[in-house]
């Protein structure tokens, strides 16, 4: 008899996955956590391959782990779409989402105004803030999901898009000539500000810190009107800005990850839909 994998384990792989340790995961599907690392090693049993590896003091996803938490969220929305086709059940309730507001205003609006009309019952609660206080938002169970950018390779969540970091000058002003350097930054945690000073202090370059604010529509304002030099996600470039590089003086700067990161603790369906159609329209995006 061919064996099967239990639902019950899928669902601890990706609280896992979600939550980034046994331990957090252990408290999301209220089990203990020598529990969680029982039902991991059944699962490894079961695909006969590893889904975890070392790295220092964590246990991170290996390629297969990471592969097997895909079709787990998959079988898991197929689960929950056909309990509530036969039961006749309809999405309701609210899905709080924190984004920040570059990514909510160029990104997402097509795809809330849709959700929005298929599932009318469910009310949209939009948080936006630079990642920084909304991994804080998601750690504190104030937000279900949320699109946050790191600068780096991440276990976190699900990667929806990877794109450069660019400096961005006005059009029409040679404010990138001037010396010290103005500089538009987000708030200290933000990882544009620090690969910014960090470029700069590796160049000798002078710079001061002209203008600061969590609003990406201000550093654009600032940028287009001459006012500063910025480091942002290239899709943030509006008309008015243009990028600089390397024969101005602006070295490459390290690619940023947008990812969508959950809330175990979010156990209304609604949540789960919506994570999967932000994830789809990403991908379709980039296909």
């Amino acid at each position: 008899m061919s064996q099967t994998i239990d639902i019950d384990l899928l669902r601890t792989l990706v609280a896992v996955a979600d939550s980034g340790s046994f331990s957090r995961a252990a408290g999301y599907v209220h089990r203990t956590q020598s529990a969680i690392s029982m039902q991991m090693k059944r699962l490894e049993d079961i695909v006969g391959r590893p889904l975890f590896e070392r790295d220092g003091r964590q246990m991170i996803l290996t390629s297969d782990g990471k592969a097997l938490t895909g079709y787990g969220r998959r079988m898991l929305a197929l689960q929950e779409e056909a309990l509530r086709r036969f039961r006749g059940d309809e999405l309701t309730g609210t899905v709080r989402v924190g984004i920040p507001d570059d990514y909510a205003a160029s990104l997402l609006p097509v795809l809330f105004a849709r959700f929005a009309e298929t599932h009318p019952n469910v009310h949209l609660q939009v948080r936006c803030e630079q990642s920084g206080p909304l991994r804080n938002a998601l750690s504190a169970g104030e937000v279900d999901l949320a699109v946050l950018s790191f600068g780096s390779q991440t276990e976190e969540g699900t990667v929806l898009r990877r794109e450069p970091a660019v400096w961005a000058t006005s059009e029409q002003h040679m404010v990138h000539r001037q010396d010290p350097l103005p500089l538009a930054v987000f708030q200290p945690d933000c990882i544009f500000q620090v690969w910014a000073i960090t470029a700069l202090d590796a160049l000798g370059r002078r710079y001061r810190e002209a203008y600061t604010t969590s609003s990406v529509s201000a550093i654009q304002a600032a940028v287009v009107s001459g006012f500063a030099v910025t480091v942002v996600a290239r899709s943030s470039l509006v008309p008015g800005m243009r990028e600089l590089g390397a024969d101005e003086g602006f070295p490459p700067l390290p690619n940023v990850s947008i990812v969508l990161c959950r809330s175990p603790r979010a156990r209304n369906p609604a949540t789960a839909r919506l994570a999967d159609e932000i994830i789809e329209s990403f991908r379709k995006e980039t296909s």
